[in-house]
């Protein structure tokens, strides 16, 4: 199953507020349709975000858009993935924005399955992996991040099983990884996000493998909870890894000038069109939190993996990969 896919001249992009339930697609024919569909996270994750964001410039120069006004409106639809920017202006720089994005999309793919095969290289045979959010096929064109670390080592034949966090408030963790894992046939348990520590402190969990949405000087920006269970890996001694194409590397920016998206409170006082809270409840929703280096164990990108101890990311070639 696509995350999107290009057709005469239309971007379909999967609906993941459907899923696992229902299986449907958003036809974008504008550029204003995938803005909506990154702001209401009918596509979302880190790659698919970038990938989606290209099309949308390609559609907008089909129409014959000003590209540098469009560039800046599809910038302001999620501020904390940095994908998003990247594709943006790799399109805007392109002397044809759809041959750029269709390169995009085909190269996505690939990189997702590279950085596989350098993660799979983390994954012991009989190891429980534990990994938070969505970074899988559907935050990708295709195969994924964190969960393509995961497909790589079960391809390569390793008796692994995986525990996903429910990831709230949206639930990415249990109506998309679980979904996707099922989908491979790879043993697959949910839990709470609160129960991660636990399952830690019990010798349960012996490696952690998540996302990001953000590689910056200092550390990772990814969905809100990583870094409770980055801490919980810490203190228990379970490998915490990160896989993130180098699309995701900010060059600028330390993790602490992110800007960190505040969602809508609705998606926290209840869930499915039912209130949970009492009615008047304030609300902090902040989508995303920040994963300093000390906490992490190595960041799988396509080329290697990254010493998370370097005083900084940049420039990739001059990384130490071990």
């Amino acid at each position: 199953m696509k995350t999107m896919y290009w057709k005469d001249d239309l971007l379909y992009l999967l609906d993941q507020t459907l899923l696992p339930h229902e299986i449907e697609y958003l036809v974008c024919g504008t550029y204003q349709d995938v803005i909506t569909a990154i702001k209401t996270m009918i596509v979302r994750g880190a790659p698919a975000i970038g990938v989606a964001a290209a099309f949308g410039m390609a559609l907008a120069y089909l129409a014959g858009e000003d590209l540098e006004e469009v560039a800046c409106q599809i910038k302001d639809a999620r501020p904390t993935a940095v994908n998003l920017f990247w594709a943006v202006d790799r399109v805007l720089d392109a002397e044809d924005p759809l041959i750029e994005a269709l390169h995009m999309y085909e190269e996505d793919i690939q990189t997702n399955r590279s950085m596989g095969k350098h993660g799979a290289a983390v994954i012991d045979e009989g190891d429980t992996i534990l990994t938070h959010c969505n970074a899988g096929a559907l935050a990708c064109v295709d195969y994924g991040t964190a969960l393509g670390v995961i497909r790589a080592a079960h391809e390569e034949g390793k008796n692994i099983n995986v525990i996903c966090d429910e990831t709230r408030p949206v639930l990415q963790g249990a109506r998309l990884s679980v979904w996707e894992m099922q989908q491979e046939n790879i043993p697959v348990k949910l839990i709470v996000d609160g129960a991660a520590g636990r399952l830690m402190q019990e010798g349960q969990v012996n490696k952690v493998v998540i996302g990001a949405d953000r590689v910056a000087k200092g550390g990772i920006a990814n969905k809100i909870g990583s870094l409770m269970v980055a801490l919980a890996a810490k203190r228990f001694n379970v490998p915490f890894y990160v896989a993130a194409p180098k699309s995701t590397f900010d060059n600028e920016n330390s993790i602490y000038d992110i800007e960190i998206e505040e969602r809508n409170p609705g998606e926290v006082l209840g869930f499915a069109g039912c209130q949970a809270a009492p009615i008047g409840t304030e609300v902090r929703n902040p989508s995303f939190d920040v994963v300093p280096s000390d906490l992490i164990t190595g960041i799988i990108t396509e080329e290697g993996i990254v010493d998370p101890f370097k005083d900084s990311f940049h420039p990739l070639i001059n990384l130490f990969y071990f």
